[in-house]
């Protein structure tokens, strides 16, 4: 064992879904400046090319992708595999509808967000763990929660809070199921973090609202996500399987 968060790492590659994101861009570079080889995702239209471009290290690949579309996860795999031996995946990517009437809330709205937060969640964990076994290799697996999950969301968000409630569920399934494999599947839940999707759709109020519940009394930097992931996919966390790592300033203590 070796205590460094780069442990098992370096010069092997991430797939790194929601690349494009606050989340996601910061993983990205925490993981490139670690020594990995970074598959970043995200939906045509973004710029993860852009972002790619810009990290450190070589062989990182941008792969332009919705998620949503199951028949893609394949070629995600591959185009990975292209760039080297795929040893994780922080699937970060998500969707956020916040809608101020629950009687408004449409059924195209609610099967937007199950298809990308939780359905994509669960046929992506599953295509890449059936790679890692048909090989006998071993990965690590690492979903996003939310603190939504335990808390219900805020700023009326009740259907993504469910599909987060949903990953919890399905990483907890999976990592019993996968053990036996050499497959490890950790969640990370967190509270909030200073990114685009906190900030759209909540009024300065809620926003302040929010701060008020967390002990910290602040939200969270999107690198200090970043560190919970290279922990959960590096080989420092190599007994850990199955949890729910709380990243919420105290928000949530359970």
């Amino acid at each position: 064992m070796t205590w460094r968060n780069d442990s098992g790492l370096v010069g092997n590659v991430v797939i790194v879904t929601g690349a494009a994101g606050g989340i996601g861009s910061a993983v990205c570079h925490a993981l490139a400046e670690c020594g990995a080889v970074v598959a970043g995702v995200d939906r045509p239209g973004s710029n993860i090319r852009t972002m790619v471009k810009g990290l450190s290290g070589q062989r990182h690949v941008a792969i332009e992708e919705d998620l949503s579309h199951i028949a893609s996860h394949s070629s995600i795999i591959d185009s990975a595999k292209a760039a080297g031996t795929v040893v994780g995946l922080a699937h970060i990517a998500a969707v956020i509808l916040r809608n101020n009437d629950l009687y408004a809330i449409t059924e195209e709205e609610w099967d937007l967000q199950f298809d990308v937060n939780l359905k994509a969640t669960f046929f992506l964990n599953r295509a890449l763990a059936a790679e890692w076994r048909a090989t006998g290799a071993s990965g690590s697996i690492v979903n996003f929660a939310s603190q939504g999950w335990w808390t219900g969301g805020i700023g009326n968000s009740i259907p993504y809070s469910a599909t987060k409630g949903g990953v919890v569920s399905l990483t907890r399934g999976l990592a019993k199921t996968l053990a036996a494999d050499g497959i490890r599947v950790n969640a990370i839940a967190p509270g909030g973090v200073d990114t685009v999707m906190m900030r759209e759709g909540l009024s300065d109020a809620a926003r302040s609202a929010f701060i008020d519940t967390v002990p910290m009394g602040r939200v969270a930097d999107p690198d200090e996500l970043a560190g919970a992931v290279l922990y959960l996919l590096s080989d420092a966390s190599s007994f850990v399987t199955g949890t729910v790592l709380n990243v919420s300033g105290g928000q949530l203590i359970y």
